[in-house]
């Protein structure tokens, strides 16, 4: 497994710009299914409805910044990816700290969305960061 992951982050590493579109993609997919889905079956779920929209606001802002990134970045690719990944994993962090604040009011199937959503986010991050740490050595590598 961790050489599989280990293939990934060099072949992004060599495509950043398709990173962002993956970080935008599951961003706009967060953004859906928090707003429209797990508000309207909110029963299921057990968050409260205003903190499903805080967390579908911010997983829209971060679908805008990706996309923004995909189709106007050119270069510099470290800085970006960095941004995003820190963005991500505080992002982790609120939702974890939603979770555990809410965990009594949560139904077995949102413990499990929200647990999912940061396991995914968190593999996100750590292959953005990762990228972006390539991308930075190889720059140096070639001005030296």
């Amino acid at each position: 497994m961790i050489k599989k992951l280990r293939k990934v982050i060099n072949y992004l590493s060599a495509k950043p710009k398709l990173l962002f579109l993956i970080d935008a993609l599951g961003a706009m997919l967060t953004a859906f299914f928090l707003f429209v889905i797990l508000r309207n079956f909110n029963e299921y779920v057990g968050m409260p409805k205003p903190l499903l929209t805080y967390l579908a606001a911010i997983a829209a802002c971060f679908w805008i910044y990706s996309s923004a990134c995909f189709i106007f970045l050119k270069d510099n690719w470290t800085f970006y990816l960095r941004v995003i990944g820190i963005a991500n994993l505080l992002y982790c962090i609120l939702t974890m700290g939603f979770l555990i604040i809410y965990y009594f009011q949560l139904t077995m199937t949102g413990a499990t969305y929200f647990l999912l959503e940061i396991i995914i986010v968190c593999g996100l991050v750590y292959i953005e960061l990762n990228v972006a740490t390539i991308i930075s050595k190889n720059r140096i590598d070639v001005r030296s």
